[in-house]
């Protein structure tokens, strides 16, 4: 498992949460225009029906009026939809046949009825059989809409409009055909039974029709939002970092101090010891027969209390910086998380190097029995180690692999670079305190590793990897309950 540089995961927020607000919007859009093309539909089917039925109406004045010729001739310029009014009597029958049988469909339902429908010229006819005579309307669907009432701009508008009747179908208003969009439709009976058209409406809203310029804003706004929630979030944990490391620095401080301590107590209580037994028996022996009885029993008393002055000093030393057991604090620790701790606190630091972090293991649990803060500080030591060892090569070659894994009652953490390995000379000497191969180094920092893992019953080990690099492994016991 490759470890996902935190910066991917905002812009993958960044990306979801646009697309969710772009779709918000884009669907707010949709169901505005769908609501617009509805309300306007349904404006234009009352128009036309209040025209359709006028025709009836007009048909029923002239059955019942019967009026002249004149009267007749008159009639378009009132209604301009009419282009044509035509009269039929028993003297002056219908010379059509499509207009004989609409009077005698007129004649049985007691209403107008449809002669003829012309989609070419865009007309109809329509006959109302009466006595003494039946009257015809030659009617145009263009001239027949109110366009000064008509919700829609008539040469701009993208919503089609058609009077359709059966399979026929006279256009009213081209509209805008699209073949990749949203599509809406309305279709409605038209309220003259006489003339059975049905109004149909469709309207396509395409994609450059959609909200793009909100769309956009709302996307640099949840930038601009993350943005500013990323770097608070980076403060806070750089302030976090540090006040881990320096934490961790006061520990290794104070660890390191007590390793050099209890060295020097080891190294110079023995000597000291000697030094006072041997004085005091040169005292003894100066007392029972020397030449200068009064000098040397002066010097050696003085040897006596110098050796022992130093025995104090040291040993109070020594119980000033004696770090506590670590038994009395070990627990059960998830060593994984531990890890990415450590790893959370060098980010900086991988990223100034550029190195190519490799991490696996990390999903299973694997809890250890461990001191919190000693493990943190060895992982926190062998990861620096590693890294100085990668400044050693071009940075294109920088390559961390940990791994973690469960040997039998332990667990374990392996952490190995691409550097230059340990030499074979360097390799045994690598956990003595005070040898470093790096200009300033003091030499403390694994022995102390070396010594809070046997404090906690484990062990540190270290190898020169199989192609490439140096490995350090960190062996744990498992904690009660994770053996199995």
């Amino acid at each position: 498992m490759h470890w996902m540089p935190r910066s991917w995961r905002w812009w993958l927020a960044w990306l979801l949460l646009s697309l969710a607000g772009a779709l918000l919007l884009a669907q707010q859009a949709l169901q505005r225009e769908e609501a617009a093309f509805e309300t306007d539909a349904r404006i234009a089917h009352r128009l036309l029906s209040q025209r359709v039925v006028a025709h009836d109406a007009v048909l029923a004045m002239l059955a019942l009026l019967q009026p002249d010729d004149a009267a007749l001739a008159r009639l378009p310029s009132v209604y301009s939809q009419i282009l044509a009014i035509r009269r039929s009597d028993a003297q002056a029958p219908w010379a059509e046949p499509a207009l004989r049988e609409a009077e005698a469909r007129s004649r049985a339902a007691g209403q107008p009825a449809l002669a003829d429908l012309d989609v070419g010229s865009g007309r109809y006819r329509l006959v109302l059989a009466a006595a003494p005579a039946s009257y015809a309307l030659q009617i145009d669907v263009a001239s027949m809409v109110p366009w000064d009432e008509w919700p829609m701009a008539r040469e701009r508008s993208p919503v089609a409009v058609a009077l359709v009747l059966g399979d026929e179908r006279l256009p009213v208003q081209a509209g805008r055909s699209l073949a990749h969009g949203w599509s809406y439709g309305f279709s409605k009976a038209l309220a003259a039974p006489s003339q059975p058209f049905a109004l149909v409406a469709t309207r396509t809203v395409g994609w450059s029709e959609l909200p793009w310029g909100r769309m956009l804003a709302l996307s640099a706004l949840v930038a601009a939002v993350l943005a500013a929630a990323r770097w608070l979030r980076a403060q806070a944990a750089a302030r976090r970092r540090a006040e881990a490391l320096l934490r961790l620095g006061q520990v290794g401080r104070l660890n390191a101090l007590g390793e050099l301590a209890a060295g020097m107590a080891h190294e110079l209580n023995q000597p000291l010891t000697a030094v006072l037994a041997s004085t005091q028996a040169a005292r003894r022996l100066v007392a029972e027969d020397p030449p200068e009885i009064a000098t040397a029993r002066t010097a050696m008393d003085q040897a006596v209390a110098q050796a022992r002055r130093a025995s104090e000093v040291v040993g109070r030393l020594r119980r000033a910086v004696e770090r506590p057991e670590l038994g009395a604090a070990l627990q059960a620790v998830d060593l994984p998380a531990a890890v990415r701790r450590a790893l959370d606190l060098l980010e900086p630091e991988l990223q100034r190097r550029a190195v190519v972090l490799q991490l696996d293991g990390a999903a299973t649990g694997l809890q250890v029995r461990a001191d919190p803060v000693a493990l943190e500080q060895i992982v926190h030591n062998l990861l620096l180690n590693a890294l100085q060892a990668l400044e050693q090569v071009p940075q294109t070659e920088r390559r961390l692999a940990l791994t973690l894994a469960r040997e039998q009652a332990e667990g374990v953490l392996a952490v190995q670079d691409s550097g230059p390995g340990l030499a074979p000379e360097v390799l045994p000497h690598v956990f003595e305190p005070f040898f470093s191969t790096r200009e300033g180094g003091l030499g403390l920092g694994l022995s102390l590793c070396e010594s809070l893992a046997q404090g906690m019953g484990g062990s540190l080990s270290a190898a020169n990897a199989r192609l490439r690099g140096g490995v350090f492994r960190l062996r744990l016991p498992l904690a009660e309950g994770a053996a199995a």
